[in-house]
């Protein structure tokens, strides 16, 4: 896991989190983010933990702090949404947002977790839901894919998720929000945090988006 590191310095560390890791133990057992933890203590007495969370099947930048000032620090800038995060996702069709070729645009719609016997929970757009808003751009497009480079200002569950599918566009293997089955094609792609000095990051895409993000134009660097 120490060769994901992305940055590193006293008080945090940035990691590029696998896809398909979760970030803590769930209640069914199996591998977890926190198996990896006291290997990336890295000469440290204590066990770097997590500032935030990223979903299971999100790949990209996760923030470690590593002190306890660090951690309430960070925690802090999260809680306020000064952190600025981007993601990159690969979507099925195109955004609707009124215009039939937009390019960019913001979505703002609250999102309420619902719970059913049948289904179990997930996050609807419901007005009496939480605020959320998210800014998005096209990136590429092709094949009927399109994509997305999307800014969350807020840090609601699964919000990115949920405000691709309510344009009209949900992330390709995202089958919880209609992006059928598969891998989620949905990276955190980088992260900027205000400290001082300014610390940031960029994540590379995993192996399992490449194709998709190759088609729509991406082209890989390294």
């Amino acid at each position: 896991m120490a060769t994901r590191l992305l940055h590193q310095d006293d008080r945090l560390l940035i990691l590029d989190k696998p896809a398909g890791l979760p970030v803590h133990a769930g209640p069914r057992g199996g591998p977890s983010l926190e198996d990896w933890l006291p290997a990336l203590a890295l000469g440290k007495r204590r066990i770097p933990q997590p500032a935030h969370r990223l979903d299971t099947d999100t790949a990209g930048c996760l923030v470690l702090g590593r002190t306890k000032p660090a951690l309430a620090e960070l925690g802090a800038l999260f809680a306020s949404g000064q952190v600025a995060k981007t993601y990159w996702a690969v979507v099925r069709g195109a955004p609707n947002a009124g215009a039939p070729d937009a390019a960019d645009g913001v979505v703002a719609a609250p999102l309420l977790k619902r719970s059913t016997a049948k289904e179990g929970w997930r996050m609807v757009v419901d007005p009496a839901g939480q605020p959320a808003s998210t800014a998005w751009r096209v990136l590429g497009a092709a094949d009927g894919l399109t994509w997305l480079e999307l800014h969350p200002r807020t840090g609601r569950t699964h919000q990115v998720r949920v405000h691709c599918a309510h344009l009209g566009c949900p992330i390709l293997g995202d089958p919880r929000y209609g992006g059928g089955e598969g891998r989620l094609h949905l990276l955190a792609r980088g992260i900027a945090l205000p400290l001082d000095p300014p610390v940031a990051a960029t994540a590379p895409p995993p192996p399992h988006m490449r194709a998709a993000l190759a088609a729509c134009g991406w082209r890989d660097a390294t």
